[in-house]
C-alpha cells in the first residue's frame, strides 16, 4: 500500500517589498557635564605646568631641624630625671658639715687652746681595814680546857683556876682588888723543868685583847691562848708551854690592832 504523501509545510512568506529608506539625521552631541568641564580645565593645567626642581637641601634642612628638637626634648627628659635623682640622694643623705677651708680658717681669730690634763688616775681610797675577828675563845664559867702536856684550865667569876699532871688545883683571883682592870696589865705564873715548862697568867683592863706573846732570851717567841667568859666581863686567861732549856721569858699584851698594852719583862 502506497503511503500518502505528507502535507508540506507552510511555503516562507515571500518578502514584502522594503519601503524606501531615507538617511536619518544624526543626532547632535549633548554638551558636557560641570564635572566633566572641571577635569578638562585640570588636565590642561596639569599639562601647562612644568614641576620645577625637588628642594632637597631645604628637605635635609628640615628633617636635622626635626632631630635636633628631638634630641633636644630627650636631653631635657634626662636631665631632669638626673636632677630628681640628684634631689632624693640629698634629701635622703645627711648633709655634713665641711670642714673650714683656709680662707674661712684666715677669717677666724686664732686661739691657742692649752691642753687639758690627763685626767688623774687615782687609785679609789681604800676601805679601813676591818679589825682581824677576836683570837679569844669564850668559855662558860667552870668549862674544863685541855691545855695540853696534861695541863687543865677553867674559869670562873671569880678568876683563874688550873692544874697540872699531879692533879692538884691552883687559883689565882681576879676580883680580890690585886688586879687593877682600870687599866691594861698582864700576870705571869709558870712552872715545869728541863723538860719543860708551862706558863698561864691573867690579861686585864682591856676589851680588844689581840695576842700575848712570850719572849725568850735568845729572842724566840711563843704565841699563848686566850680565854674569856662571856660578855668581855674585862679580863681573861692565858696560857702557853716552852720547850726544855728555854729559861725566863718576857710577856707582852697586844691589842686587835697590834699595839703594845702592857708587859712583863723575863
Amino acid at each position: 500500500m502506497t503511503p500518502a504523501p505528507s502535507p508540506d509545510p507552510d511555503p516562507a512568506p515571500s518578502p514584502s517589498p522594503s519601503p524606501s529608506l531615507s538617511p536619518s539625521p544624526s543626532p547632535s552631541p549633548s554638551p558636557p557635564s560641570d564635572q566633566e568641564h572641571v577635569r578638562d580645565l585640570l588636565a590642561r593645567a596639569v599639562r601647562d605646568v612644568v614641576p620645577g626642581p625637588v628642594p632637597l637641601a631645604a628637605v635635609r634642612r628640615a628633617g636635622l631641624a626635626r632631630r635636633r628638637r628631638r634630641a633636644a626634648g630627650l636631653s631635657a627628659l634626662s636631665v631632669l630625671g638626673a636632677a630628681a635623682a640628684v634631689a632624693a640622694v640629698v634629701v635622703l643623705t645627711p648633709v655634713r658639715p665641711s670642714p673650714a677651708g683656709p680662707a674661712h680658717a684666715a677669717a677666724q681669730p686664732s686661739t691657742a687652746r692649752t691642753p687639758s690634763p690627763p685626767p688623774s688616775r687615782t687609785p679609789p681610797p681604800t676601805p679601813p681595814r676591818a679589825p682581824d675577828p677576836s683570837p679569844v675563845r669564850v668559855v662558860a664559867p667552870g668549862e674544863r680546857v685541855d691545855a695540853g702536856q696534861g695541863y687543865t684550865v677553867w674559869l670562873t667569876e671569880e678568876g683563874k683556876h688550873w692544874n697540872g699532871p699531879e692533879e692538884y688545883e691552883n687559883f689565882r683571883s681576879a676580883v680580890d682588888g690585886n688586879v687593877d682592870t682600870s687599866e691594861p696589865g698582864v700576870s705571869h705564873q709558870s712552872e715545869g723543868g728541863p723538860a719543860g715548862a708551862f706558863h698561864s697568867g691573867l690579861y686585864y683592863g682591856t676589851r680588844t685583847a689581840g695576842r700575848v706573846e712570850l719572849t725568850a732570851p735568845g729572842g724566840r717567841t711563843v704565841l699563848a691562848t686566850l680565854l674569856e667568859l662571856p660578855g668581855r666581863p674585862g679580863w681573861g686567861v692565858w696560857y702557853a708551854h716552852t720547850g726544855p732549856g728555854v729559861g725566863e721569858t718576857a710577856v707582852t699584851l697586844y691589842d686587835r690592832a697590834g699595839k703594845r698594852l702592857a708587859g712583863l719583862p723575863a
